[in-house]
């Protein structure tokens, strides 16, 4: 009799055990030789890194294929704006719960006021580079009006190449809305195209998924052998805060929101979105996460998949509940640490610029530190605090970004609910049935 395969989510915690205490084992007995170099540099490092690359390189066909087929099975322009609306008040809605509540927990628990200034400084001292390099980047990535201009790409090709996901939505929103505008022999043949390039895409991603749990273990490996604990202790009373945010919200928030709004069991949810949450656990990028969640929401919630490929593809960037919920306090946390007072209507504009943020923030790690750079400059807080974070940001990243997509398959379910994958009827923008 054959052995049962392991499921893949299985086999990526048990990559992600290896990798964490084989990190450690080996950060406690050999962290400084020179073999543990050398592994890192030209073995655990590139393995993760070109798993990644392979996601990555894979994000935009499958962007713009599942959302543009996502709004052409609409079938309407009418069913199009239902669902989108329905996307937009739970993302709002939801972000503002995440924001409220990390911003509450930073107050009572005050994280900032309790740091070390010398640990401080020396933390400032080795991230100085990078966290410059962040905040150059949030200077030069526009704000407000221009940040709104840039969404709408004057070349999709170029904004490919530079990887602006918010301007490939837009063209691929487009795109599928004239798909589903235009009742032609051509369109049509242009839709089975584009499903074929969802199809490839999907089949290629599979195949690069298989080696997930070997990458998971590398990724974490690498993360663990040169840290160490300090990775979780350095900045112990700050994680304590972010992570205990995140699980409220994950495990409290969006049980009540699947029980009241989705009408699931969150057990059942829970259990059913396993691979997705190791994923982003282990690549810390909700894009990455992407192919997994889709694949999630269609074999093991049964969602309508016209509803998942757009709420899914659209929420891998403007859905992140746990990139607001961290870029608050984040921002309190350095207030408090440079001693400024910020006031209720500070930190009211606070919470609106990072629900703005978390929908507006890149799906790839570290995605939100210019943001956060950004509002801090906002302020009054110097923006060349990040560099004290950087220490801890990647395990708070992995943390952040489980709940995002966590967020978006339950979105997925929210608009689901009472929507059908039946075959769509055509109309035209005056609700005239095409032929």
């Amino acid at each position: 009799m054959a052995r049962k395969k392991l499921p893949l989510h299985t086999q990526m915690a048990i990559g992600f055990a290896v990798g964490l205490f084989g990190g450690l084992i080996v950060h406690f007995f050999a962290a400084d030789t020179q073999w543990l170099q050398l592994l890192t540099t030209y073995v655990t490092q590139p393995v993760g890194q070109i798993f990644l690359r392979l996601l990555f390189m894979l994000v935009i066909p499958l962007l713009f294929s599942a959302l543009v087929m996502g709004v052409a099975e609409m079938g309407d322009i009418r069913s199009l704006g239902r669902v989108g609306w329905k996307a937009l008040v739970y993302t709002v809605i939801v972000s503002s719960i995440a924001v409220a509540l990390g911003m509450i927990m930073v107050n009572v628990f005050n994280p900032g006021g309790g740091v070390d200034p010398e640990l401080a400084n020396r933390l400032l001292e080795e991230g100085a580079g990078r966290a410059q390099g962040i905040v150059d980047s949030a200077r030069t990535s526009g704000t407000g009006m221009q940040l709104l201009v840039q969404i709408v790409p004057d070349n999709v090709f170029r904004a490919a190449a530079s990887n602006d996901i918010l301007a490939v939505m837009f063209f691929a929103l487009m795109f599928g809305i004239g798909l589903v505008l235009t009742n032609t022999p051509g369109a049509a043949r242009v839709k089975g195209v584009v499903q074929g390039l969802f199809d490839i895409a999907m089949t290629l991603i599979n195949l690069v998924i298989r080696f997930a749990p070997w990458a998971v273990a590398c990724l974490v490996f690498n993360l663990a052998a040169l840290f160490g604990w300090e990775l979780l202790i350095r900045l112990g009373a700050y994680v304590a805060v972010v992570v205990g945010a995140l699980a409220i919200h994950q495990f409290v928030v969006y049980p009540l929101v699947l029980r009241v709004a989705g009408g699931m069991s969150p057990r059942v949810f829970f259990r059913s979105i396993q691979e997705a949450m190791v994923m982003a656990f282990s690549t810390a990028s909700s894009n990455a996460t992407l192919p997994t969640a889709l694949k999630v929401a269609e074999e093991e919630l049964k969602l309508p998949r016209k509803v998942s490929r757009f709420v899914l593809t659209i929420g891998a960037t403007a859905n992140q509940n746990g990139t607001a919920l961290f870029e608050g306090v984040t921002v309190l946390f350095l207030a408090q640490f440079f001693g400024v007072d910020l006031s209720l209507t500070q930190q009211f504009v606070v919470m609106l610029v990072c629900i703005l943020g978390g929908i507006g923030t890149a799906g790839v790690p570290a995605g939100s530190l210019p943001v956060i750079a950004m509002i801090c400059g906002m302020v009054g807080v110097p923006p060349e605090g990040i560099g004290i974070i950087l220490g801890v940001d990647r395990f708070l990243d992995m943390c952040r970004t489980t709940l995002n997509v966590s967020g978006d398959l339950v979105a997925a379910v929210v608009v689901s609910r009472g929507e059908s994958d039946e075959e769509p009827i055509h109309v035209d923008m005056d609700g005239n049935r095409l032929a």
